[in-house]
């Protein structure tokens, strides 16, 4: 049995199970850190890379092997750091995203006793009164709660305006033991943020704590249920979406009640065939509405794999068949404006083949630090345009695996030599379209993300010129104002010249001067102190009274130097 399953038997083991279980996954990141350590930074400066070369495949395959294992018996949150992981496929070797891109499948669910008892203390009566039958068998199980399909009784069916629900549940103690989870990894990411091969790239306590806190969320199904009336109402109107209705009277923030909407999962192709729905066409809708997302809502479903999108037939519905319906709001992304605008010029970029506008881009978002050199990650981009721009996923496989080794291994040196980094609040954002690029080629081999690029992008540039066209005439409003005042300004400024009270000054001039004043006081400071210092030691030997006194005041102009004195306004 589990740990966490003991400390939910044994109530009273539970402290024990819990810092067992924190200890294990130290041990375990410390054990795989210290092993990275020796491979990739001792034995290349030994010499000796050749043998970290040769062994870096099966090493990697054999962490992912142990991780998942222990993320399979510990769950929780360890569950959901598997998932992430497996869905970097843009940085993750594929031997590693292949061990755990099934691991939201191996979840045990927990027995209906338990789950029966949580529910019942959290909506506070027998479940037979509120529903005719509930199935004990979970429709879903997760690291965080499972799911169970049931039916209201007719009272409560009138008063929720539905009859077919899908109650979720928590798994009991989940709160306590994503506790210990974040307080792990917590740790872990502080000992990550002293390797600098990763505090270069990323600010890892950062992203634990934005991990922390859509973790948090998530065992929080009150916001669950909010989040998806958010998303809901982002979406009113448009036929291509669909989301179940919360019965609030029956939720809680452990206990989630929802309309049933199951129908068939967006990837199960045979079962689309059988309705007469093309899965080839399903691919650009979903890629479509994610974008949306992504680029003009800015609230995002974090978690799009194929267990939270089904595509419901709607026979006799005008325009399309069939709507995609999304579930599980429990991980949910925002996008700030920023980085909202810097997405859409990057997508602008990408589809127009332009290397230059491309990097700007992913420096207005922050991925790509201000000092960096663009010039030859301009150029490169400009060649992988040139190169492969615009080819799909069956095209690219056909490609001879040496051009790509070859490309991949110049472009690579150079990624690294820039400095890059991971900007908070853009994990979610990377996991969510990871997730959209591998549905979309489930659904379709031959997919094509420039297809669906392309004519979003020229949107959005259309809606861009749209805007700038709106600043310019605003510009063109204020202008014409200050061209009405300008007139009186000049009678006034005339007027004071006359009277002699006319002033002239240059903040920003005045501020260099002060600044040029202090350095050059602080490089004088330094210089006497350098003196003294020299004259102290030299005349100690012969004289150790003046030598003592000369080092003690050395002590003088070395505080002046280095002390960054009164700024300026």
């Amino acid at each position: 049995m589990a740990e966490a399953d003991r400390a939910r038997a044994d109530p009273a083991a539970g402290a024990g199970s819990t810092r067992a279980r924190y200890r294990r996954i130290l041990r375990f990141a410390a054990w795989h850190l210290a092993l990275t350590w020796w491979y990739e930074l001792l034995l290349p400066r030994l010499g000796l890379r050749r043998i970290t070369e040769r062994t870096r495949t099966r090493r990697m395959i054999r962490f992912a092997r142990r991780f998942r294992a222990l993320a399979v018996e510990l769950g929780g949150l360890m569950i959901k750091v598997g998932q992430f992981l497996s869905s970097r496929l843009d940085v993750l070797p594929p031997e590693i995203t292949k061990e755990l891109e099934d691991l939201q499948d191996e979840v045990p669910p927990v027995p209906f006793p338990a789950i029966r008892d949580l529910a019942e203390a959290e909506l506070g009566t027998p479940l037979g009164n509120i529903f005719a039958v509930i199935e004990e068998t979970p429709i879903a199980a997760a690291s965080l709660g499972q799911a169970h399909r049931a039916r209201l009784l007719p009272a409560a069916a009138e008063d929720a305006g539905m009859s077919g629900v899908v109650v979720k549940v928590q798994r009991p103690g989940i709160e306590a033991i994503v506790d210990v989870d974040l307080a792990a990894l917590r740790r872990v990411g502080g000992w990550l943020s002293h390797f600098r091969l990763v505090s270069d790239r990323a600010d890892m306590p950062s992203l634990v704590e934005e991990f922390a806190q859509t973790s948090l969320e998530e065992v929080d199904y009150l916001q669950e249920a909010a989040n998806s009336e958010r998303f809901d109402a982002d979406f009113a109107g448009d036929e291509r979406v669909a989301v179940p209705r919360v019965a609030w009277e029956r939720t809680t923030r452990r206990v989630l009640t929802l309309e049933d909407v199951t129908a068939i999962k967006i990837t199960d192709t045979e079962a689309l065939r059988a309705a007469g729905i093309d899965p080839v066409e399903v691919a650009p809708v979903f890629a479509s509405v994610m974008f949306d997302q992504l680029f003009t809502t800015g609230f995002f479903h974090a978690d799009p794999h194929p267990g939270n999108i089904f595509v419901t037939p709607t026979p006799g519905a005008g325009g399309l068949p069939w709507r995609l319906t999304f579930i599980d709001f429990g991980m949910m992304g925002e996008v700030p404006a920023g980085t909202r605008s810097g997405l859409r010029k990057l997508l602008i970029a990408a589809a127009a083949r332009d290397g230059g506008g491309l990097v700007s881009a992913i420096g207005e978002i922050g991925v790509l630090l201000p000092s960096a050199d663009t010039a030859e990650l301009e150029r490169a981009m400009s060649r992988l345009f040139t190169r492969f721009g615009g080819m799909g996923f069956a095209e690219l496989r056909e490609v001879d695996p040496r051009e790509f080794l070859a490309f991949a291994n110049e472009f690579g040196e150079l990624v690294r030599s820039l400095p890059f980094q991971v900007p908070e609040n853009f994990l979610l954002i990377i996991r969510a379209m990871s997730l959209t690029s591998g549905v979309c080629s489930s659904l379709d081999p031959r997919f094509n993300l420039w297809d669906s690029v392309e004519p979003y992008a020229a949107r959005l540039l259309r809606e861009e010129r749209g805007n700038l066209l709106q600043d310019a005439s605003r510009q063109v409003v204020d202008a014409a104002a200050v061209a009405f005042r300008l007139p009186q300004r000049l009678d006034r400024l005339a007027a004071r010249a006359e009277e002699g009270s006319l002033t002239a000054g240059n903040p920003r001039l005045e501020r260099q001067v002060a600044r040029l004043d202090r350095t050059v006081r602080r490089a004088v400071s330094a210089v006497l102190f350098a003196a003294l210092l020299i004259a102290g030691a030299i005349l100690r030997h012969d004289d150790p009274a003046l030598g003592t006194v000369l080092l003690a005041i050395s002590a003088l102009p070395l505080l002046h130097s280095a002390w960054p004195g009164r700024r300026g306004p």
